[in-house]
């Protein structure tokens, strides 16, 4: 097993930046702003050769009685009860406060290994402002510049020793590269509409902060989970607003950390409010994962909080500002009280699988000639499209390629006749379909009169 880390600490002191620091990454939202980070963000880290996973946490306040800030600090308790070792930063310009003696006290309670990092010591390696710090007493304090990267070896050093070997590392690594990578499920949706709260529903714990106030997702959330033997990356993102509603910059952040999980998706769910119904916003939404090529299926949550009168209202907006998506099953659910998660499950995979689907050459050329039989393009001039055979040519989404002659003359109507007729026999329910032309040369094209 590869060893946990835990980064802990009062907001603002660079809890992120370290993480991405160790993680070489850029997956955590970093910016001068206390509060940013409400969740548990993991990410796996390499020292040498040695492997390990590295959990980003929210600003901890140990004290807090209610509100989104209670639930941050209950999520920071959840990480540091998984992690093997826990790395307390404090921030060596703000100097030491009463909340960095009330955390180091309660991780004393915890009774798990903890190292002290002081951040933002660039410079003061050896400087008098780390005295202050053995107060706490919880050991030697670790100067680093997470900004930097000063001082991060010796730091990872310390929290790694004895945990775990060289060797088991890379036994995990090698499992890991043999086993067949997860399906990255994205959650999509304006803010409030209860994505969070889905995907704590489906691993059964309070993974994610869920709070009744928009915004309160604010990064791209990674969560492994494994669901009849098959591997998935669950991936909650923040709620887009409309582009003229977006001030903050964090916000702005958030958006582009959305998008990006979006594109990198294998399967997306888009979630939707029955008590507020289908918005510009939603389709907005909609068309991105449409031109992003993703496999989608829409989730209608929050089902059983509104009368039969609203749910005919839902579905009949769905309709007809989600035209563009009549591919895309639709699910009635409550993720709140975990209802019609099985059928979404089954929705999900038959997605993914559409998306895959290998489409055998002979099949597709035949239906391609049956399809022209039953119903020839229109005639462009003195000469009509002539669709000769037909392949796949690529995966999630599917693409098909047809070879002919005056191909560049059929309409976008023929395509959509073709593309249903595909998706009818080949049952591509929950996945774009792309049906791409391409004529052959004319040998008399350079011929002079």
């Amino acid at each position: 097993m590869k060893p946990v880390l835990a980064l802990v600490g009062r907001p603002n002191v660079g809890k992120s930046t370290l993480f991405n620091r160790i993680t070489k990454t850029r997956d955590a939202i970093v910016a001068d702003f206390a509060g940013l980070t409400r969740d548990r963000h993991y990410g796996d880290a390499r020292l040498g050769g040695r492997t390990f996973i590295v959990v980003d946490t929210g600003g901890f306040e140990p004290s807090a009685a209610d509100g989104i800030v209670q639930r941050m600090a209950a999520q920071t308790r959840q990480a540091v009860a998984e992690a093997d070792a826990v790395v307390f930063v404090v921030d060596v310009r703000a100097g030491l406060s009463a909340q960095d003696h009330e955390i180091a006290d309660e991780l004393r309670r915890g009774g798990k290994r903890v190292v002290l990092a002081v951040n933002k010591a660039e410079g003061m390696l050896a400087g008098p402002q780390l005295a202050e710090f053995h107060e706490l007493g919880i050991g030697e304090p670790h100067p680093i510049s997470a900004a930097h990267g000063q001082g991060i070896r010796s730091l990872l050093e310390a929290a790694l020793e004895g945990l775990g070997t060289d060797e088991e590392a890379g036994d995990d690594e090698a499992e890991a590269g043999s086993a067949e990578r997860p399906i990255r499920l994205a959650v999509a949706g304006r803010p409030n509409v209860g994505k969070s709260t889905l995907i704590n529903a489906w691993l059964g714990e309070e993974r994610l902060v869920a709070f009744d106030q928009p915004g309160t997702t604010r990064d791209a959330i990674r969560v492994p989970l494994e669901r009849a033997g098959q591997r998935y990356e669950l991936v909650d993102t923040a709620g887009l607003r409309r582009k003229g509603r977006v001030f903050e910059s964090i916000e702005k952040f958030s958006v582009v950390k959305t998008l990006q999980a979006i594109a990198d998706a294998n399967v997306v769910v888009l979630l939707l409010d029955a008590t507020q119904g289908v918005s510009e916003q939603d389709a907005h939404i909609a068309g991105y994962i449409l031109e992003s090529g993703r496999a989608v299926v829409v989730a209608v949550n929050k089902w059983d909080a509104v009368d039969d009168y609203q749910r005919q209202l839902t579905l009949r907006s769905i309709e007809q500002r989600l035209a563009f998506m009549r591919f895309a099953p639709v699910l009635h659910i409550s993720a709140l009280k975990r209802r019609g998660l099985g059928p979404l499950w089954k929705a999900i995979a038959q997605a993914w699988a559409a998306a895959t689907r290998k489409l055998p050459t002979p099949q597709l050329t035949r239906l391609i000639h049956d399809a022209v039989q039953h119903q020839p393009p229109r005639r462009a001039g003195r000469f009509r499209p002539k669709l000769r055979y037909a392949h796949q040519g690529g995966m999630n989404p599917p693409i098909v390629v047809v070879h002919g002659s005056s191909l560049e003359h059929v309409t976008d109507a023929y395509r959509r006749y073709l593309e249903g007729r595909l998706r009818e026999h080949f049952d591509l329910a929950g996945t774009p379909l792309r049906v791409e032309m391409r004529s052959a040369a004319n040998p008399f094209d350079d011929r002079q009169d």
